[in-house]
C-alpha cells in the first residue's frame, strides 16, 4: 500500500511540474505575437525627456502627449530653459508595436521620433534624432481608464 501511494504522490508531483512547465510558456508565446495598430496608442500619459539639442546643450522636459487611437496627436511640455510649448502631430504605429511620430505645428516639425510600445499600451519610449539633436522620452499612461 505504501508502495501504491507513493508512486501515485510521483505521478501527481510529475504531472504538476509538467503543467507548471507548459502553461507559462504558452503564455509568453501568445504575448509575443499581439499586433498594434494606432488604436493601440490612445488616451493621455505623462512624459520625461532628456537629451542635448546642439546650441542649447543639455536640456530636460516634461509634458503631457494625448493620442486619440486614429494618428493624431497633441503635446504640451515645459523646457529646461522655460519654455512650455503645444504642439499637434501624427503618428503611425507598426503592428510589431514600433512606430513613428511627427509634429506638424511647431520649430520641431523636421524631427521623426520613432518609438515602441511597452507594457501592453501603458507606456511608450521614443527617440528624437535629427541634425545635433539626440533626446530620448519616456511617457507613462496617466489613468488606468483613459481612452
Amino acid at each position: 500500500m505504501k508502495h501504491t501511494i507513493a508512486k501515485t504522490t510521483l505521478v501527481i508531483v510529475f504531472a504538476t511540474l509538467f503543467v507548471l512547465g507548459i502553461v507559462p510558456n504558452a503564455q509568453a508565446g501568445e504575448d509575443e505575437h499581439k499586433e498594434c495598430s494606432n488604436a493601440t496608442l490612445h488616451g493621455s500619459f505623462g512624459a520625461t525627456a532628456t537629451g542635448t539639442v546642439a546650441g542649447i546643450g543639455p536640456v530636460a522636459e516634461v509634458g503631457r502627449a494625448t493620442f486619440d487611437g486614429k494618428g493624431n496627436s497633441t503635446r504640451t511640455g515645459t523646457r529646461s530653459d522655460g519654455t512650455t510649448e503645444t504642439v499637434t502631430g501624427t503618428y503611425t504605429v507598426n503592428p510589431d508595436c514600433t512606430g513613428s511620430s511627427k509634429d506638424t505645428g511647431s520649430s520641431k516639425a523636421g524631427e521623426i521620433p520613432n518609438f515602441v510600445i511597452d507594457d501592453d499600451g501603458r507606456e511608450i519610449r521614443f527617440i528624437v534624432l535629427g541634425p545635433g539633436v539626440v533626446v530620448t522620452v519616456v511617457a507613462t499612461k496617466q489613468f488606468t481608464n483613459d481612452d
